[in-house]
């Protein structure tokens, strides 16, 4: 007597191919959130102007600060405006075609449409002034910028990866005279100007 359907022979199969495809499915979740696609590391946008910062920031050496102005006392960079660019421009490479978006947001008033490359979620909070002031460079964060031509992401800025660093900050000081300072053996040979106990908690940065 046959006590289960012959329907049931089908179930190995069936959960064979069920459990095929969740396994799938977690695998493609876990590449996704865990590659460069989701972090945006790598991520390159054409700007409007051809700016350099190799040029600018790497060969002739220009401080980080001339241009983003406020880092060292607002939450947020500065994007620079077109005065910033027109206090050389005006007397250097005056008729350069690459410079033309220059000279017509200074005319018109209008400001440069920059793209911004280093984006954080809208429910992370993130205060440029507040980690200078720790005494962390520009380079940990936005990588060797005086070596790109165009600028482009190089760290993840995921969550685990800021949590790596308020973990343990002290490999990435530097003294507070040389956070601008794009050489990397800098970090982590000085002490903090300050007791700093960076959060580690959810209120810190998802307020």
């Amino acid at each position: 007597m046959q006590i289960f359907p012959r329907s049931l022979n089908r179930l190995p199969a069936i959960v064979a191919v069920v459990v095929a495809l969740a396994g799938g499915l977690v695998t493609s979740l876990v590449w996704y959130y865990f590659s460069p696609l989701n972090t945006q590391v790598g991520y390159q946008p054409r700007q409007p102007v051809p700016y350099s910062h190799l040029l600018h920031a790497g060969q002739m050496g220009m401080d980080c600060r001339y241009c983003h102005a406020n880092i060292e006392r607002a939450a947020h960079a500065m994007i620079p405006p077109t005065q910033t660019c027109m206090n050389c421009h005006a007397l250097v490479r005056t008729t350069s075609a690459r410079l033309a978006p220059v000279r017509e947001s200074w005319d018109s008033g209008r400001a440069i449409e920059w793209v911004k490359v280093h984006r954080l979620p809208d429910h992370a909070y993130f205060d440029h002034s507040v980690h200078l002031s720790a005494g962390v460079g520009c380079v940990e964060c936005h990588g060797r910028v005086d070596q790109m031509d165009v600028v482009r992401q190089v760290q993840p800025l995921s969550m685990s990866w800021c949590l790596d660093c308020h973990r343990n900050p002290g490999p990435r000081i530097r003294p507070l005279d040389q956070i601008t300072n794009m050489d990397p053996s800098l970090s982590g040979t000085a002490q903090p100007p300050r007791a700093i106990n960076p959060p580690t908690t959810c209120s810190g940065c998802h307020r």
